[in-house]
């Protein structure tokens, strides 16, 4: 390694507005636990599984159908 690097030229990344943003929520742990045994079986990690399926429904405009019951 070098002792000094010359970072005069250098350029910020370009895709660094494309990366992810940690946030946090709170999520049922029955929700947590299906992803989880999901996961099981493809070999990625739960919470990129969730981001995946998150993603997919945001592509795709997928709307919750909820009906609330009046008191």
């Amino acid at each position: 390694m070098r002792k000094e690097y010359n970072f005069s030229k250098a350029q910020k990344n370009p895709y660094a507005s494309k990366l992810k943003r940690q946030i946090t929520i709170r999520v049922d742990e029955g929700t947590i636990q299906y992803f989880k045994d999901l996961t099981r079986d493809l070999g990625i990690p739960y919470q990129t599984l969730m981001n995946m399926y998150l993603r997919d429904c945001a592509a795709t405009h997928k709307k919750l159908s909820l009906q609330w019951k009046r008191a």
